[in-house]
């Protein structure tokens, strides 16, 4: 019986190709608008994760003022001090690595090319802190730091825009006002979290950046690595009072500095990502239902056309229920086709969105079952109803109709 209602269903659909199309258009918007979201906001989120996870391993940022952002008051509040970093690494339990970093930006001048780039100054516990790795060279010496030498790392844009293909170990950069001797090239990181390029800048020991071009002993920002499997929050306790110390604050003195754990950073982006991403799946459910109601509509428009077809079985002996999953089952495997078709066409969209706005691809086979699955259970909702009322007419009247 199985078999032939389906068989019977089947031939109906192909007797009514484009009518049976425009019935699942609904669906395959459906399907295919949400499985594309979901993708495509999964990957973002993933995106973000790993570009926060670039600036370094369980970083800690402490930079002077009381809030990060507009109005901080970092600039009433007193810069740090080289020191502090070793006291951190030192004096701290749990923590791997601390650098001192002071940042400028400037005009950089090689092969009589010139471009404009981000200079940070530091130790060799940056390139650790920061996740950074060489393409090729070498790090700054201990005799380099500690004198100021003049001498750079660069990154991977520098190098392409000033020395082309040229290699550019042991030539001669101007910075500023300085000629430094390129030691080494960084490996490339891409994009940053807040799409700056990563890979335009210029890197020098943290002595070199004070004394020759930003003429002063100001450290900018202090960055802080946790070692793997320390209480984060026992961490940043220490870190407040020893810094609270060091800057020599009463207890009623409110900390002139602000702590970042990047993890809470991420942890509070890739949150906002996945609201976005749910709130835009359900936007995207709701054409599921029109399509739903779609289905509903030409299957009772069906039924009227096919009175006398479903009289006539009725007559011979067919019993309600058979006449009830053959309608039924129409319903529920248009609903299905749909519900494939938007599958693939929402694989083609995501790869082709992933591609176009730089962020992984990643399919999901529970999403996409989820929502095959859900597309059937739209066809089963929407065509009870038109099944039901062709399972209940009357043999008689159903011969009669016109």
């Amino acid at each position: 019986m199985w078999l032939n209602t389906l068989l019977l269903a089947l031939r109906s659909i192909r007797r009514n190709l484009l009518r049976s199309f425009l019935t699942v258009l609904g669906i395959v918007i459906g399907v295919s608008a949400v499985i594309t979201m979901v993708t495509v906001g999964n990957g973002a989120t993933l995106a973000v994760q790993s570009q926060i996870s670039g600036l370094g391993t369980n970083l800690l940022q402490v930079r002077p003022g009381q809030r990060m952002g507009p109005g901080s008051g970092g600039a009433s509040a007193p810069a740090f001090k080289d020191t502090d970093a070793e006291a951190i690494a030192s004096q701290i339990g749990g923590v791997a690595a601390a650098a001192p970093e002071s940042r400028s930006s400037g005009t950089l001048v090689a092969n009589g090319r010139n471009w404009t780039s981000l200079i940070t100054g530091s130790t060799n516990d940056w390139l650790t802190i920061g996740n950074w790795t060489l393409a090729s060279g070498r790090v700054f010496t201990e005799a380099e730091l500690r004198a100021g030498a003049a001498v750079c790392l660069i990154g991977t844009t520098v190098q392409r825009e000033l020395f082309g293909a040229s290699p550019a170990l042991g030539e001669q950069l101007r910075v500023k006002q300085i000629s430094c001797e390129v030691v080494g090239v960084l490996a490339s990181k891409g994009q940053g979290a807040f799409g700056n390029d990563q890979d335009d800048t210029v890197f020098m020991p943290i002595k070199t950046l004070q004394r020759r071009i930003t003429g002063n002993t100001q450290v900018n920002t202090l960055l802080v690595s946790m070692a793997d499997g320390s209480d984060a929050e026992r961490v940043k306790k220490s870190l407040t009072q020893l810094l609270r110390e060091r800057r020599k604050l009463a207890d009623s003195d409110e900390d002139n500095f602000n702590v970042l754990d990047t993890k809470q950073l991420a942890d509070t982006l890739s949150g906002t990502t996945r609201i976005m991403t749910t709130l835009l799946g359900a936007v995207a459910a709701v054409s599921l239902l029109v399509g739903g109601i779609g289905i509903m509509n030409i299957m009772l428009v069906s039924v009227t056309e096919r009175t006398r077809e479903i009289g006539l079985r009725l007559a011979i002996g067919a019993l309600e229920r058979e006449v009830l999953m053959q309608f039924l089952i129409e319903a529920v495997v248009l609903a299905a086709l749909g519900g494939l078709i938007g599958i693939v066409l929402a694989a083609l969209a995501s790869v082709l969105l992933s591609g176009i706005m730089g962020i992984p691809f990643l399919f999901s086979p529970a999403v996409n079952l989820a929502s095959f699955f859900f597309s059937a259970v739209i066809g089963v909702l929407f065509g009870y109803f038109p099944a039901r009322r062709a399972a209940r007419m009357d043999p008689i009247d159903a011969l009669r109709h016109e």
